[in-house]
């Protein structure tokens, strides 16, 4: 019989409902995980274990008067901790937020506190999580489950290095470039990077507002270990919210594609190398699906190389205008990592350089939603090789530039705003990783991404939760 930490957020909302579990037990048992295997990998910084005992006592009480409750009723998560939750920080993994209490919570805690969920931790990230490996000058490493020696990704590293151990059945996370999908795939579990606009996304930062790649790139988003519980808490928090003005209200699942969904698969992508090993684990995704009715062609979007390319310019272009206020905030190894990403960029020289970089975005858009309209689903890796060993991007400039190089395929689906899921689909057997592969659609079918996920987990997931492996 599986342990309580190791069912699933579905299985714990259903066992909790039907009063075969009380939410005391299953927080208890998450809260008893954590100081088990916390120690050992430094993911969860935060344990908010009065708050969530206190808030478990009352979920079993409305349960028991009969009253209606939500979907994820009793059960835990997690949140990166550069979400809002009102009365704690909001650290961003830097000493100098390290106090930045906030008076109200992100729309996306807001909606899992209104589902019933109970927030039992808050989990690491990178300084200003602006790396794919997490290591935080305020809250240090955290470590990959798989492998102690390897980085668990970044920037919701903390929240994958916690599912993957059973420390947490879902979590909060972001991703302007990856950084849901990139730990997702360093560390076995699932997670997709919604639309723009799906989910709401708005802070109690100092500044009011955010610089145009953030408004046009970050998204928030679900993580856990299986896609149907990616998908419930994706319902959970979708949906328009007056405090993000571009956020909407459309409906989860679209219309019928008819004949079988065509699949471009892209093993190799362009614009660097790849691991054959995890080219071969994408094709075997694509036998999968093929065998699930499918039809697999490969075959690269248009204007794939310049996607990423643009993503870099975009991203760094901006983020230039604050290196200097961040650079008094962040360590020196995230700082170094960040100025060698940027020496690799060319700067964008005047206001015409960013209004053709705004036409150029377009033009690959429009050529990606034509390519679409005719494959609505692109299978490719996640990673092109697997995760390093810590450090390994800030150490040098040649760190820097594979880190830029690897992580290649998980750009585009920011730069056009489209959704894009991470699932297990194998793992290295020299290094026992996992190995993820990405499924990216159309803009609003997250509904469709996240069938195609599940077509690959059903024949190639990874058993997880997993004990954190010793070296």
């Amino acid at each position: 019989m599986s342990k309580i930490w190791q069912l699933s957020a579905t299985e714990l909302a259903r066992r909790v409902a039907e009063r075969q579990l009380s939410s005391a037990e299953v927080v208890n048992a998450h809260l008893a995980r954590i100081d088990a295997v916390n120690p050992a990998l430094n993911a969860v910084v935060h344990v908010l274990a009065d708050q969530a005992r206190a808030a478990a006592d009352a979920a079993d009480r409305r349960l028991a008067a009969g009253e209606k409750v939500g979907p994820l009723h009793g059960v835990p998560f997690t949140v990166k901790e550069n979400i809002d939750m009102a009365g704690l920080p909001t650290t961003w993994g830097v000493p100098a937020l390290a106090q930045a209490v906030v008076p109200m919570d992100a729309p996306v805690v807001e909606r899992m506190r209104a589902a019933g969920a109970i927030p039992i931790g808050r989990t690491n990230l990178p300084d200003m999580a602006l790396r794919i490996h997490t290591v935080s000058s305020l809250h240090g490493l955290t470590r990959n489950p798989w492998h102690p020696n390897r980085t668990a990704g970044g920037s919701s590293g903390g929240e994958a290095a916690a599912l993957a151990s059973g420390m947490t059945p879902i979590g909060l996370g972001n991703d302007i470039g990856g950084s849901l999908r990139n730990p997702a795939n360093a560390c076995g579990i699932a997670s997709i990077r919604p639309s723009a606009g799906r989910v709401p996304d708005a802070d109690c930062g100092p500044i009011e507002g955010s610089l145009l790649a953030v408004q046009l790139m970050n998204v928030q988003g679900p993580m856990a270990r299986r896609v149907a519980d990616v998908r419930l808490a994706l319902r959970v928090l979708m949906g328009a919210h007056p405090r993000d003005p571009w956020s909407i209200d459309a409906p989860f699942e679209g219309p019928v594609t008819p004949g079988p969904i065509r699949v471009a698969v892209l093993p190799e992508p362009p614009g660097g190398r790849i691991d054959p090993v995890i080219a071969a684990t994408v094709r075997r995704a694509a036998e999968a699906l093929a065998d699930a009715g499918y039809a697999v062609e490969e075959i690269a979007p248009p204007r794939y190389a310049q996607a990423i390319d643009c993503w870099s310019r975009l991203i760094m272009g901006d983020f230039v205008s604050v290196l200097d206020p961040l650079s008094q905030m962040m360590g020196a190894d995230a700082m170094t990592f960040l100025q060698g990403f940027q020496a690799l960029v060319p700067p964008l020289a005047d206001t015409t350089a960013w209004s053709n970089l705004m036409v150029e975005r377009h033009a690959i858009g429009r050529a990606w939603s034509s390519f679409m309209a005719e494959r609505p689903l692109l299978l490719t890796p996640t990673w092109t090789q697997l995760p390093f060993e810590h450090g390994v991007d800030s150490a040098t400039a040649d760190g820097a530039a594979a880190a830029k190089e690897l992580m290649r395929p998980v750009v585009p689906a920011n730069l056009l705003g489209l959704p894009s899921a991470c699932v297990p689909a194998g793992r290295d057997e020299a290094t026992g990783l996992p190995i993820g592969v990405l499924v990216t659609g159309r803009r609003f079918r997250e509904d469709q991404c996240l069938e195609a996920a599940e077509a690959i987990e059903a024949r190639l997931g990874l058993t997880t939760p997993i004990d954190p492996v010793r070296r």
